[in-house]
Order: C-alpha cells, then structure tokens, then sequence
C-alpha cells in the first residue's frame, strides 16, 4: 500500500469527533464546560495537503525531546519547502531518519537528545529531504 493511497484514504473516510471548546486544565475541570461546541474532523487538523501527505512510524530515541517517541506516528508533508529548524524526513546516503534539519552556519542533521551525535554532512555525502513532519500521533493506552 503507497502513502499516497493511505492519505487519500483517510481523507475520504470523514470522521465526526466532538471537540470541547473550552480547553482542559492541568487540574480539575468544570462541570460546566462538559458540552460540546463543534466537531472535528483529524484529516482536516492534520493534513493540509493529501496528495503529498504520508504517515510513517518512529523507531528510536533520538527524537525524544523534540516530543517524538519510538511508536510514534508521524504525519509527514513532501510539499512544504523544508527550512532551518524543521523536523524532516530524510535519507543520507541510503540512510533514512528523522531529524531537524539546521542550514547555519552549515548543514547537518540534529537529534533532539543528548546522547545522539549531530548528523554532519560531508563532501559526497547525498541527503535527500523526503518531507516535513508536520504532527505527531501517539497512541497514550493500548
């Protein structure tokens, strides 16, 4: 299955969820604001471009304090112009990972956890920018 018929899938399949207006406190919430104000679809918070949306799932740890966890569903845009400080998709020579990707003062590819080194790029090295992860999916309870 492509990630193209994935996204296009889940975009054709409109889900109605109730969405609470009123947003939730770190503490106890008011009774009173147990109503529903509108619905909300996830395609449509999501994913902003179908056609060059995919998902793919993380493995690892290197992401960590960006929010990003090993399981962790990624939603990934191929059409936005990646820039200095986005979390990307790439590959470097033939490697793929998930890192953000820093331009200055030169370009490499960082992880957001100390105990990871900075992908360094170097002279023959080939990176490819598969898309720009724009929200992540975890699932809290099995």
């Amino acid at each position: 299955m492509t990630a193209t018929y994935l996204a296009e899938a889940c975009v054709s399949t409109r889900l109605v969820i109730p969405l609470f207006l009123q947003k939730v406190p770190a503490g106890f919430p008011s009774p009173a604001q147990d109503y529903v104000e509108r619905t909300l679809d996830l395609n449509e918070l999501c994913i902003q471009h179908p056609n060059a949306t995919f998902f793919v799932r993380v493995e690892g740890d290197s992401m960590i304090d960006a929010g990003i966890h090993s399981n962790d569903v990624l939603v990934v845009d191929r059409s936005i112009d990646a820039v200095h400080g986005d979390i990307v998709v790439a590959e470097v020579s033939g490697e793929f990972t998930v890192k953000e990707l820093c331009t200055k003062p030169y370009l490499q590819l960082n992880p957001k956890n100390p105990a990871y080194p900075p992908i360094r790029l170097r002279s023959g090295d080939e990176l490819n920018i598969f898309g720009v992860v724009t929200s992540v999916v975890r699932q809290m309870k099995r």
